[in-house]
């Protein structure tokens, strides 16, 4: 049996820009940047970045471009697929993608929309449902959307 599956949680690195192709589909395209931190022999902190570029297809391409800004965390599951090009003077290209297959919004500041540039992370709520900062009432969290629509994916038709 053979697996192609990618799980990444990070941060948009750049709004995404709605495109169609000649067919009418939609798609779009944009950049997740993710961390991982561990300690070398020395005991010191290290940090390593990967960037990652995620494409989108259909009503899921408008969704991502109406709710994800720069900054914005999200979570992105889909599938890997390299291409290859040759540009105009001759030279082969590869680009390795995430095929987005779903994604769901990552949580946001009390007083930015989705996607909020500031980066932070939304308060999260009690077990109890009350307050936990000493009698203060802690700002309602909206839920936060889940995207799982069918893989439109046209490959042919990919404007880039």
């Amino acid at each position: 049996m053979n697996i192609n599956k990618v799980l990444i949680v990070g941060r948009v690195t750049a709004d995404p820009q709605l495109r169609t192709t000649p067919s009418g589909a939609a798609v779009t395209s944009f950049g997740v940047a993710t961390n991982r931190t561990w300690k070398d022999k020395a005991g010191a902190k290290q940090e390593e970045v990967e960037f990652h570029n995620v494409v989108l297809w259909g009503r899921q391409a408008e969704i991502a471009t109406q709710f994800l800004k720069k900054g914005a965390m999200v979570f992105i599951e889909g599938r890997l697929r390299t291409r290859s090009w040759q540009d105009k003077q001759g030279q082969n290209h590869k680009a390795t993608e995430i095929i987005c297959e779903n994604f769901q919004l990552g949580p946001r500041a009390a007083n930015a929309g989705f996607g909020g540039r500031d980066g932070g992370p939304a308060e999260a709520p009690s077990a109890g449902g009350g307050s936990s900062s000493g009698g203060k009432d802690a700002p309602a969290q909206e839920e936060i959307p889940t995207v799982d629509i069918e893989d439109t994916n046209q490959m042919n038709d990919l404007p880039f």
